[in-house]
């Protein structure tokens, strides 16, 4: 991704990331924390952090201009340098569906055992069966899974 388009595309991540965690169902502090959070450690100062790679998704279509249609954040974990994960990516709306996703996550394997990862890893947040679907038929195993339930509170009196 060219230096001029990282700043806008640094606010856009963390404004979905944000909404990201109000829809899984964070608390509306927590959500906004954790985004600022990723993005001042991942992005010091706007630049990305040592082995974070930001990829425009483009297209490739014989007779067309290459166009951005989404985005790829691949970097190591902070625990190891073998380990990689996919922080973000996203397709836009009307390209979805046409395999986008599936070369970038085909792309984000290459780059990081080229960069010397042994694994790489996500999250897929519940509400996004299309997106796991993806990454079940890449080969991607469930390691854990996080469930929560909203509950009222009873008076006791």
């Amino acid at each position: 991704m060219s230096h001029d388009l990282l700043g806008l595309w640094i606010q856009r991540v963390s404004r979905e990331y944000e909404q990201s965690r109000l829809k899984a169902g964070d608390p509306t502090d927590v959500a906004r924390d954790k985004a600022r959070a990723s993005m001042e450690t991942s992005f010091p100062n706007g630049v990305p952090a040592p082995g974070h790679l930001v990829y425009d998704v483009i297209t490739n279509e014989p007779d067309k201009s290459a166009k951005v249609v989404g985005y790829l954040w691949i970097a190591p974990t902070r625990e190891s340098s073998t380990d990689w994960w996919v922080f973000d990516i996203e397709i836009d709306e009307p390209h979805r569906s046409n395999g986008f996703g599936r070369a970038a996550m085909q792309l984000a394997e290459k780059a990081a055992a080229d960069h010397g990862a042994a694994t790489i890893g996500l999250n897929v947040f519940g509400y996004n069966t299309t997106a796991r679907k993806l990454y079940e038929s890449l080969g991607y195993q469930t390691t854990s899974v996080q469930m929560r339930k909203s509950v009222q509170v009873t008076s006791t009196a």
